[in-house]
């Protein structure tokens, strides 16, 4: 029923870039800088996944031609 519905998302990275920087340390930035790229790899590595995913399935279901 409600499986339809798009799926409410927060917006993790429009937090982040609202955040100020001032506070936080060299270290605490290269801290934050290095768990970001970790992320965007992480996320990246999930599209690359999918986007495989699909290309397979499209493949597979494709019509053929004679």
């Amino acid at each position: 029923m409600d499986d339809d519905l798009p799926r409410p998302r927060s917006d993790a990275a429009g937090l982040l870039a609202k955040e100020a920087l001032d506070s936080y340390s060299q270290d605490e930035l290269a801290e934050r800088i290095a768990l970001l790229e970790a992320e965007i790899a992480r996320v990246r590595a999930h599209r690359d996944r999918a986007s495989a995913h699909r290309a397979a399935a499209d493949a597979l279901f494709r019509p053929r031609s004679s």
